[in-house]
């Protein structure tokens, strides 16, 4: 049954997000869930299907005006994604149907993707980074560390134990694709070859090194520039940084390889906090005293760039939002800097010494207001208790 999800979220798409937008979104989220990189995990197939009906709809430009009116129950009515229903369909059919979107690099493509324009093209890879609001500021480099399969020296792609030859497919006769109904016989597509995987040819004597995959993991390290004024959830792309296309496309890696995309985490910082409507700003929440506020005071704040010299007029009252131009962060295509917006909040003593209160009495004496009277000490309340 087709997910009830939001097709947009499903993506983690803004509804303003152009198509190039929901191409990369949906690219680096079929390559995360692909079942072969997450084998028996039932929930990562599932995010798989869910990520291909989004892209279906959202992709086409009528279908997704129609959802974007009406939800689901409106692409229900007028015949809706359900052109192809997602969760019966096996995965490399999936990734056939969407192939052009790969450059040809899609798992189960089949040998017919190597008849597209354009070098054959391998998949994208995604990590994450936590940075600091200070390297936010400034910008940084981290080192990342991931593990990638890329093509197996032994048998340099082929899957075949060195010296030995691949027999031809009897299931597609070496075309790495077959035609398969679906729907009830509504119609016909042609997928790839269930039982060559698209390769065209079959594997009797297996590479010791890669067990016939043509593919083995290799952990890479490598060091990654992120700019300043970054945000939260964004990627930074490291080109060619990606994996080898497949081998049922490609079987000695040639072609082009796909992008490694680090995704940026930011640390939740003890006092500043990104301004949630306008995310070069930032927002800090600064105690002040009582006479402070009532007085006026020249009171030395923290920023990103070290202390700052901010003045309280007379009789700012709680919640007052200062605004201090160029120290917020960078804006990461102008490099200008936001503010820092310093909401003062007036605190309460909680304890006061005798000459404080004697003070604060007065002072409500002159103003005329109702306190509570002086409680007595301690000894003076027992001396009363036992000599009534």
């Amino acid at each position: 049954m087709p997910t009830t999800r939001d097709y947009y979220e499903i993506l983690s798409v803004e509804r303003t997000a152009d198509g190039e937008e929901i191409k990369r979104a949906y690219r680096r989220l079929a390559m995360k869930y692909h079942p072969d990189r997450n084998p028996g995990d039932a929930e990562a197939e599932q995010k798989f299907k869910e990520a291909a009906e989004a892209y279906e709809v959202l992709s086409d430009d009528a279908k997704r005006k129609i959802y974007d009116q009406y939800g689901h129950e409106g692409l229900r009515g007028r015949g809706g994604p359900a052109t192809h229903d997602f969760t019966r369909m096996n995965v490399d059919d999936i990734f056939s149907m969407f192939n052009d979107i790969f450059g040809g690099g899609g798992m189960g493509g089949g040998r017919g993707a190597q008849q597209r324009r354009g070098p054959a093209r391998g998949y994208d890879l995604e990590t994450e980074v936590e940075i600091s609001l200070e390297e936010v500021l400034k910008g940084c480099e981290r080192d990342v560390e991931f593990t990638r399969m890329d093509v197996c020296e032994k048998c340099t792609g082929s899957g075949a134990k060195p010296g030995s030859k691949p027999d031809k497919c009897p299931t597609c006769g070496g075309h790495g694709k077959v035609q398969q109904t679906g729907l009830g016989g509504m119609f016909r597509m042609v997928v790839a070859c269930p039982n060559c995987k698209g390769r065209g040819s079959i594997i009797k004597d297996l590479c010791d090194g890669c067990r016939g995959k043509g593919r083995v993991p290799k952990k890479r390290k490598l060091s990654v520039k992120i700019p300043a004024g970054v945000q939260e959830g964004m990627a930074v792309r490291v080109a060619g940084e990606g994996e080898p296309p497949p081998q049922e496309i490609s079987a000695d890696g040639q072609g082009v390889r796909g992008d490694l995309h680090v995704v940026i985490r930011i640390e939740d910082h003890s006092l500043f906090q990104r301004d949630p409507e306008q995310a070069d700003n930032l927002t800090l929440e600064m105690p002040i005293t009582y006479t402070q506020a009532a007085l006026g005071a020249d009171i030395k704040i923290p920023t990103l760039d070290g202390e700052h010299t901010l003045r309280i007029a007379k009789g700012t009252a709680y919640g007052t939002v200062f605004r201090i131009e160029g120290k917020g962060l960078p804006n990461l295509r102008t490099a200008r800097r936001g503010d820092l917006l310093v909401g003062v909040k007036i605190e309460v003593p909680r304890k006061l010494s005798g000459e404080q209160e004697t003070l604060l009495r007065k002072l409500a004496a002159l103003e005329n207001h109702d306190v509570l009277p002086e409680s007595a000490g301690f000894w003076k309340r027992v001396k009363d208790f036992l000599n009534p």
